[in-house]
């Protein structure tokens, strides 16, 4: 007999890419993991998974097992679902990549406030959680990265943008349009440590003969853009942040782009037929802010 928790263990594995993370994940210690994911493939008589110290990878058993795996949890989640007690509001869940300027969810909220027409709920995540609560059914849309060669999800692109510097507006470069990597071998630097470039990032200023001190290492946008305006060191940001003390000059010869859209898990792919009126909202405040850094 398959167990719930078993499936849940493995689908961690799978999403958080290895075990340690899925144990955090699931709130057990990594022995109590590693134990329940033994008893699953005990149970089915196939090993599942290929162990490294980088990486685990699904075997073949292991492959075919995770459509069914993802389809037993999304029944089980829209089970639960189902037993709520009724509301006279249709539910929305949005998930939001962590690296997306809140002002633009908050602006967007405060226009039109949601919260009034749904049974409303906001979730900030990376790229990997907000793919795994998709595929979960526990969000209905992602504002998250797309085109990244996947086809899993439906998906709608809103607008493609590069990444730029960000220093205070009193620094002697700040004036500059492009600044070259070399040119920064002797400035100190703050670590945007959930950004989706960064190995990018830190192999263009390695190859440039770059290696900064690091006065700060942060997953708070916000609490880095403060940090910058006040002089604490400069950092690479995608172009769509903007704050007051703070400029963004181009980093010359660094070609990353990205683009900003909407997944829809497999339930709510009518939402992106619309209109909802705070998806409009999101974008059009999206597509605002990354207009006013462009100008």
């Amino acid at each position: 007999m398959l167990d719930r928790y078993l499936l849940r263990y493995f689908l961690a594995v799978v999403d958080q890419g290895n075990f340690s993370r899925a144990a955090a994940h699931c709130n057990v210690s990594q022995p109590t993991l590693s134990v329940g994911i033994a008893k699953l493939e005990r149970i089915l008589g196939h090993a599942l998974f290929v162990r490294s110290n980088q990486r685990v990878e699904l075997t073949d058993a292991g492959s075919r097992l995770l459509a069914h795996a993802r389809r037993i949890e999304r029944e089980f989640n829209l089970a639960q679902q189902a037993m709520e007690p009724a509301s006279a509001l249709p539910s929305l869940r949005l998930g939001v990549l962590s690296t997306i300027p809140a002002r633009v969810i908050a602006g967007s909220i405060a226009r039109v406030r949601p919260q009034e027409m749904y049974r409303f709920e906001l979730l900030f995540g990376s790229e990997r959680e907000l793919t795994s609560q998709l595929a979960k059914g526990r969000i209905d849309l992602a504002l998250t990265l797309v085109e990244r060669g996947a086809d899993r999800f439906l998906e709608r692109s809103i607008l493609t943008e590069g990444y730029a510097l960000a220093m205070a507006q009193d620094h002697p470069l700040a004036g500059a349009e492009a600044i070259e990597a070399g040119q920064l071998v002797h400035e100190v630097m703050i670590v945007r440590r959930h950004c989706e470039a960064l190995s990018d990032i830190s192999r263009h200023f390695t190859e440039s003969g770059v290696r900064p001190h690091f006065s700060l290492r942060s997953t708070n946008d916000e609490r880095v853009l403060e940090m910058v305006a006040a002089g604490l060191g400069l950092t690479v940001m995608p172009e769509c942040y903007v704050h007051e003390g703070v400029a963004r000059p181009r980093l010359a010869g660094f070609p990353d782009k990205r683009t900003i859209g909407w997944m829809a898990a497999h339930h709510a792919e009518h939402l992106l037929a619309g209109p909802e009126k705070i998806i409009d909202t999101i974008e059009a405040e999206l597509r605002a802010l990354r207009g006013s850094t462009a100008n």
